[in-house]
């Protein structure tokens, strides 16, 4: 029987494989092309490390989730499949992108093609930067196998003599990448760039290592683990959050392992005493690959390129060119920053005008994920010392950023910073801002909400939309959610006070089912309807039973989904085609917009919230509706440019071919691109307002890095 939906896991694997396409295309540029190796790479350890490590605890607990059609050993079995099947092509796209780099005169020197000149340089390079950072150890002396660091890859090196008088031994080292980074550049001869790899510094440095045991062969070959990254939470009451997440990130690196990566050319006798000393069997994920691991560390292989890239800098909105204050601009409109076209400083200097603003009493904030040094951090802090009262909602949950928001709430509150450090069994996952002004004796809301992180490394790269608000009907729920977060054991009626913002987990579902069912009456009465979607993923089966439904009664969907898509977006019974896209490109596609036709009065969205489960129902999100007509304009059509795109879309059908949309009949269009283009062009005007400074637009090369 066929499944109702697609099953997720499987979708996340589509979502990667089409990653690993951009590694194949010819037409991206060669560095970019090797970046989405390790793009590709570092998403399947995660998969690895959440996903099937969630899956084969519930095979050991032997009991099927409620969610799954099918049981989580044969999700297994077909994950198996399809992760050596996209192995495989990974490792042809390499041999060829390998071939690409000779082109260019830039190659990679293995150990045993190294000229005498290099020979030394490898030699002093180990003894000065290397030997500290490297522990051999001899696994079979030990009597507990060591602990497999979880990011790093290893040599798993025979030791042997050439005449037979010493018992082969087996020893593993571990390769320092965080220390010494995994690129060491050689001496090269003039117009080349030769680069060797640290394992092979180490490889060419064995007998340096080992020869105090005797021993005068030495064979390497790298692996890697990677191990359950869930953080299991126990149930003592007594027992802190924060205390918790300090053992949940501990237990972590205990994690038992789900996935055994390694050189196809290992020892088979060596092979099977890792196999064996980690507790994994031929039933696990054993993947045997090339020579070359943890190809994540490809996303910072060197720039030394010749043929460079012509990255699109982003561009203030034009609104704020003028030389009026963002504050000043915001407290008389909305607007909309389109990240990473726009550029993410409005925000920082809306931070750093209210923190010197004497008029300014309060700023609240929610932070998912940081950028490292952050000036989004560095303006609150800024605040408090000029008086302010500073809340930070600091979600310490947040996978793999538990540790650095542990970091960043200490000094947080060093400053005086009221952090709020997340609610029980749910997630903060909303992205606002509030900022309270007195003005006259009369208090003025104004901030942000938005789709994505305040991490201004990543807004560079990742596509989402903020609205810059001063709306007292929007403010005043935003409001209301920092009251929920700040009293959440018996505040849950804030969120149900919210009368424009849609929060989660009380009431987006069955507004989105409401809004969903609208457009079916009006479908059935023959008036127009339809919806266009755009977000990461899409797997809640309610919504997608009442999206089925909506098909099959005539209203248009049109569907832009980055990642997980479970929809059959392909049946005989609806009655228009759904159309499903997904687009990878240069820029990740991050943001959530819903636009519902409503009969002409279109309701139009943007949202932190994707369509699944544990957004809708577990997780604190906010959808909020835009009011500005202009603003409802731009979203459209920037989502009507996506929709058109014939160059990096791909067909999200029912057999998860990944076909790209191509369209010979009309001019190629590259959505990214042009959404540059037609931002770029954009010249809006605020009555009574200084115009803006237009300036001319950046570069734009035929294939943008």
């Amino acid at each position: 029987m066929k499944r109702k939906t697609i099953a997720r896991d499987i979708s996340w694997l589509s979502f990667n494989a089409r990653v690993l396409q951009e590694a194949a295309d010819p037409s991206v540029p060669l560095r970019e092309r090797i970046k989405f190796l390790g793009i590709f790479s570092n998403n399947m350890d995660e998969f690895f490390r959440v996903r099937v490590a969630t899956l084969k605890r519930m095979t050991q607990v032997g009991k099927k989730n409620m969610h799954m059609e099918i049981a989580p050993g044969k999700i297994l079995d077909e994950i198996q499949q399809i992760v050596l099947e996209q192995q495989t092509e990974f490792n042809h796209i390499w041999e060829g992108l390998h071939k690409e780099l000779e082109k260019e005169k830039i190659f990679l020197i293995t150990e045993k093609a190294l000229n005498k000149e290099q020979q030394k340089f490898v030699q002093t390079f180990f003894e000065e930067e290397v030997r500290s950072n490297t522990i051999p150890l001899m696994i079979e002396s030990i009597q507990q196998f060591p602990y497999l660091r979880e990011k790093s890859i290893y040599l798993g090196v025979v030791l042997s003599r050439k005449d037979g008088t010493l018992k082969r031994k087996y020893a593993i080292v571990e390769i320092p990448a965080k220390a010494n980074g995994r690129f060491i550049q050689l001496p090269s001869p003039p117009g080349q760039h030769q680069i060797i790899l640290l394992e092979d510094v180490i490889r060419f440095n064995l007998k340096s290592i080992f020869s105090y045991f005797g021993y005068d062969r030495y064979a390497s070959w790298v692996f890697k683990v990677t191990k359950d990254a869930e953080i299991d939470m126990d149930s003592d009451i007594s027992t802190s959050l924060i205390q918790k997440i300090e053992k949940g990130v501990k237990n972590r690196r205990k994690g038992k392992p789900v996935r055994f990566v390694f050189d196809k050319q290992m020892d088979s006798g060596l092979l099977d005493y890792l196999i064996r000393k980690l507790n994994l069997s031929h039933k696990d994920s054993l993947i045997p690959g090339g020579r070359i691991h943890n190809f994540r560390h490809f996303m910072d292989f060197p720039d030394v390129f010749e043929k460079k890239g012509h990255r699109k800098r982003p561009f203030v909105h034009p609104m704020l060119k003028s030389t009026l204050r963002v504050t000043d601009v915001v407290l008389q409109t909305d607007i909309m920053l389109n990240f990473p076209y726009h550029s993410f400083h409005p925000i920082i200097d809306l931070l750093r005008e209210a923190a010197i603003d004497p008029d300014v009493t309060v700023i609240k904030i929610t932070a998912y994920r940081l950028a490292s040094n952050s000036k989004v951090i560095n303006a609150l802090v800024n605040a408090v010392r000029n008086g302010k009262q500073v809340t930070v909602m600091l979600e310490l949950r947040a996978r793999f950023d538990e540790e650095a928001n542990l970091e960043w709430k200490e000094r947080l509150e060093e400053e005086g910073v009221k952090v709020l450090i997340s609610i029980a069994d749910m997630k903060v996952h909303a992205k606002a801002c509030l900022i309270k002004k007195r003005v006259n004796n009369h208090t003025i809301h104004y901030g942000f909400i938005s789709t994505g992180n305040l991490n201004e490394k990543t807004a560079t790269v990742y596509g989402d939309h903020c609205l810059l608000t001063a709306d007292r009907h929007i403010m005043a729920d935003v409001n209301r959610i920092f009251n929920y977060l700040e009293k959440s054991k018996d505040g849950i009626h804030f969120l149900k006070a919210c009368k424009t913002i849609i929060p989660c987990p009380t009431d987006l579902r069955k507004e989105l089912l409401k809004l969903i069912n609208r457009e079916i009456k009006n479908a059935k009465e023959g008036k127009p309807a339809e919806i266009i979607l755009k977000m990461n993923s899409l797997s809640d089966e309610t919504l997608i039973e009442k999206l089925d439904e909506a098909a099959r009664s005539g209203v248009e969907l049109k569907l832009i989904i980055r990642g997980i898509f479970c929809m059959y977006s392909e049946n005989k019974k609806f009655k228009k085609p759904v159309k499903a896209i997904s687009i990878i490109d240069e820029y990740l596609e991050h943001a959530r917009v819903f636009i519902f036709h409503n009969n002409g009065n279109e309701k139009v969205y943007i949202s932190s919230a994707d369509w699944m489960v544990r957004n809708l129902d577990h997780r604190v999100e906010a959808t909020c509706p835009i009011f500005d007509e202009n603003i409802k304009k731009v979203l459209k059509n920037i989502l009507e440019i996506q929709l058109s795109d014939n160059v990096k879309a791909r067909i999200l059908d029912n057999e998860l071919s990944n076909r790209y949309m191509r369209d010979r009949k009309h001019k190629k269009v590259r959505s990214q691109v042009e959404t540059y283009n037609y931002l770029h062009q954009k010249t809006n005007v605020i009555p009574g307002l200084p115009p803006p400074v237009v300036t001319e637009p950046a570069v734009i090369g035929e294939t943008p890095v």
